[in-house]
């Protein structure tokens, strides 16, 4: 019988690493899409990468993508790929539009002309809620997003409805809550915690500034959340699901928990920035997994406080490396 063939969009990033990590386990042959760029990071991926495809392609240029879903003929497709930084959305609005928004229009429009059998992933967000209707969210909260990104991300959700609805194709979106790991780039706030803490602990930074302390995420491990997207696409029937851990916490409690590892006091050094500030912060998002639970078996495994001790230490290892190093 042939391996299974996945496709998949923000393979460089943190969930797709996660993701290909967790494919090739299952023996599938993964192939991830690329844009063309002088330089490539292959940081999350140098561990597997001679056991990856690359596939050239790009969400802003539709004949790439019909091009590269003609090569691979996945029997997968997971769309990772979008412009994901929230502040940034407000910066970079209309190109936060293409990439996140009509990015996903391009991408399924392939697969239905090149290989309408692929069963499509979408990423899918909590940031979506935004201003949310009720507590928690769950798969039928009406969507009230706060952000441009968030904006655009409703469009592609609700076109990933869409092409189901309209084509009979096999897509769904993972309505993912916040997700973390090591692998978190550092603009993301619990990535620039953890990075913050093992700069203080090793004497190369004084303080840490930060927004707002109160904020509140459902934060949960991207490799467990990376599991979640490969179970929606085995039933029969596609559906969208809710991913998350159900449990509310504070920047101010990721700050308290990060320090506290290192063994350092956090009121020593952390400075609130009001430019860090969002323009319109999003009220309280904890979602509403037990549909997921229900029908796919799905459950988180890794704890907040496990997470954020687990990023600190991996934190603390690279910085000595790269002091070691030099």
């Amino acid at each position: 019988m042939p391996r299974k063939r996945a496709l998949i969009t923000g393979i460089t990033g943190q969930d797709g690493s996660y993701l290909a990590e967790f494919l090739l386990e299952k023996d599938y042959e993964v192939f991830g899409l690329l844009r063309r760029s002088s330089t490539t990071s292959f940081e999350r991926l140098h561990h597997i990468q001679d056991r990856i495809h690359t596939v050239s392609g790009d969400l802003l240029d539709q004949n790439s993508l019909l091009e590269a879903v003609r090569t691979v003929e996945p029997d997968e497709v997971y769309n990772l790929a979008a412009q994901s930084f929230v502040p940034t959305s407000w910066t970079q609005p209309v190109l936060t539009g293409e990439f996140t928004a009509l990015g996903v229009t391009r991408l399924l429009e392939a697969v239905r002309v090149m290989k309408p059998d692929a069963r499509v992933y979408q990423a899918s967000s909590s940031e979506m809620f935004g201003k949310a209707q009720e507590v928690p969210q769950n798969e039928s909260t009406p969507f009230h997003p706060r952000s441009p990104y968030g904006v655009a991300k409703v469009y592609g959700h609700w076109i990933t409805v869409n092409y189901r609805e309209s084509y009979g194709m096999y897509t769904c979106s993972g309505i993912l809550f916040n997700h973390e790991s090591p692998r978190r780039g550092l603009e993301f706030v619990t990535r620039k915690v953890t990075h913050g803490v093992a700069r203080i602990k090793l004497g190369l930074s004084r303080e840490l500034k930060l927004g707002n302390l109160d904020a509140k995420r459902d934060w949960g491990f991207a490799g467990d959340y990376v599991k979640a997207m490969w179970l929606m696409l085995q039933p029969d029937e596609p559906q969208d699901y809710v991913v998350a851990t159900g449990i509310m916490h504070t920047v101010r409690d990721l700050v308290e928990i990060a320090f506290s590892h290192a063994g350092i006091p956090w009121e020593e050094h952390v400075v609130t920035d009001p430019s860090l500030i969002r323009p319109a912060e999003v009220d309280i998002l904890r979602g509403d997994w037990s549909k997921a639970e229900k029908e796919l078996g799905w459950k988180p495994e890794v704890d907040f406080q496990e997470l954020i001790r687990m990023m600190v230490d991996a934190d603390i290892e690279q910085l000595q490396l790269q002091k070691r190093l030099r």
